[in-house]
């Protein structure tokens, strides 16, 4: 008896000192991370940095313009959703593309029964004359979406499922482009 209360005091000794040495580790490191949305290094508030994105029109394939409007539509709102016109400092350029797979095939009819989108959005961040790129990357989603034998059923979940896109590429760039602004000096 008088050893199993050993071992599980040992065990709780064991568990705190690992527990203290992991504080010890991660306390230097609380110094590195920097709040998204908290001051930013220019001492601007975050909304204002990024109320000063002009969101240019996106490049898309033809016949794919309909996502890159939802997009733009979305960063507008994400980046500046006041209403209130605010002095333009970058410039956003965008160019994408879109696919549309068919994971699921009915063996009977032959038919898809499903269908998903896949976006590519390359962005650029630039100051306004567009002498300096401040940031670039390239940002990818997907969105799936049931098919029917009833035409107008599909084409409005497509176009659904161009919306939910539309947004999670709005999150993806508006995050990064953050992530970046708020280091900038």
């Amino acid at each position: 008896m008088r050893r199993a209360g050993q071992a599980a005091g040992n065990r709780i000794v064991s568990r705190a000192a690992r527990l203290a040495l992991v504080l010890a580790l991660a306390m230097p490191l609380g110094a590195c991370f920097r709040p998204l949305y908290g001051p930013t290094a220019s001492g601007e508030p975050m909304g204002a940095l990024l109320a000063s994105v002009q969101v240019d029109d996106i490049a898309m394939a033809q016949g794919q313009e309909r996502i890159g409007h939802y997009l733009r539509s979305e960063l507008i709102f994400d980046l500046d959703g006041s209403g209130q016109p605010s002095p333009k400092r970058y410039r956003l350029k965008m160019q994408g593309s879109e696919a549309v797979q068919t994971p699921i095939v009915s063996s009977q009819t032959g038919r898809a029964e499903a269908g998903t989108i896949v976006a590519t959005i390359k962005y650029s961040l630039e100051n306004l004359d567009g002498t300096k790129i401040i940031t670039e990357g390239v940002a990818t989603s997907t969105a799936t979406y049931d098919r029917s034998v009833q035409r107008f059923a599909s084409l409005r979940a497509a176009r659904d499922a161009e919306i939910r896109l539309s947004k999670i590429l709005a999150d993806q760039i508006k995050t990064r482009i953050a992530s970046v602004l708020v280091t900038k000096p």
